[in-house]
């Protein structure tokens, strides 16, 4: 957050307060200043918590040099620069803290749409699992596919290909929704530029990264890319990863032959760069015949 954001923050918060404005301070005094102001505004419900303002708050005091907090700030999405009260944290911290917890738990409650999977034109299939209850309790049961989707793959997906692209929800609902349309799109035409044979992509719902054994073994795909929300982390909720493997056998693959790829996101690994970096993975285990940690460098 620069000097005139700062700025800008100050003369807003003030204005909706009913308070004159006044001239710009100087740096150290215009952060401490806006840090209050941040702070009463969250108490009478003015700021948004999940805002730029609210996470580019600095929170510490009367600070010897207000510009490299403001650089700190600028160069992580960490919980730096936050202040205490005592021992205590701040008001607005721990509301920021309880927000983005809130964001994190309604993101693993919430369902997919079924109307987004139809837009998407994507097959939907289930595993073992009837509700999101039953998901988060038993994931034994979300590792297997249920005898209909079974019988719906066996129907309607291409057999034996190279590669088969699946879609879950796993424990991220915004994963799949945000970054949908920045990776599958390029996964698929990058994997079909390179000369492979790519499956029919479809959507699992409540699926586990193991389900995508059993697919594997139904369709006879050489490689298996699954595509599955994470679980989220404080204010971080559209992480999605990509878990990889090598003709999977729900007897026999364990978790040492994937390949995982995660933290794909806009603030991580962005969702175009993570597809081109999927297939150059597809090709190399299909030329190495293996992957996890039988591949070779």
């Amino acid at each position: 957050m620069d000097q005139k954001q700062i700025e800008e923050i100050v003369r807003s918060v003030m204005a909706s307060m009913g308070q004159p404005q006044t001239a710009a301070a100087a740096p150290e005094a215009t952060v401490t200043k806006c840090a209050s102001r941040c702070e009463v505004a969250a108490e009478s419900c003015v700021l948004d918590l999940g805002s730029p303002e609210a996470k580019g708050w600095i929170g510490v005091q009367q600070p010897h040099r207000a510009e490299v907090l403001a650089e700190l700030k600028r160069s992580t999405a960490a919980r730096v620069c936050t202040g205490r009260a005592g021992p205590r944290p701040r008001t607005l911290a721990l509301l920021r803290f309880l927000a983005d917890h809130s964001r994190s738990k309604d993101t693993v409650l919430k369902e997919v749409p079924e109307e987004w999977v139809k837009t998407q034109g994507l097959l939907e299939v289930r595993s073992e699992i009837s509700d999101k209850n039953l998901y988060l309790t038993r994931p034994d049961m979300g590792r297997r596919l249920s005898p209909e989707a079974i019988e719906a793959l066996k129907a309607q997906c291409v057999a034996n290909p190279d590669v088969q692209v699946v879609v879950s929800d796993g424990l991220s609902t915004d994963a799949i929704t945000v970054n949908y349309e920045e990776i599958l799109p390029p996964l698929l035409s990058g994997l079909k530029q390179a000369g492979l044979k790519v499956g029919t992509p479809f959507f699992v719902r409540y699926g586990r990264v193991k389900i995508e054994d059993q697919i594997g073994e139904i369709l006879g795909a050489k490689v298996v890319i699954l595509l599955v929300g994470e679980r989220p982390g404080l204010g971080q909720s559209e992480s999605l990863s990509c878990y990889a493997v090598y003709s999977p056998r729900v007897a026999t693959t364990v978790e040492a032959d994937r390949t995982c790829i995660s933290n794909i996101h806009q603030g991580g690994t962005p969702p175009v760069e993570a597809a081109a970096v999927i297939v150059d993975l597809a090709k190399r285990m299909l030329e190495q015949k293996a992957s996890g940690i039988n591949m070779t460098r």
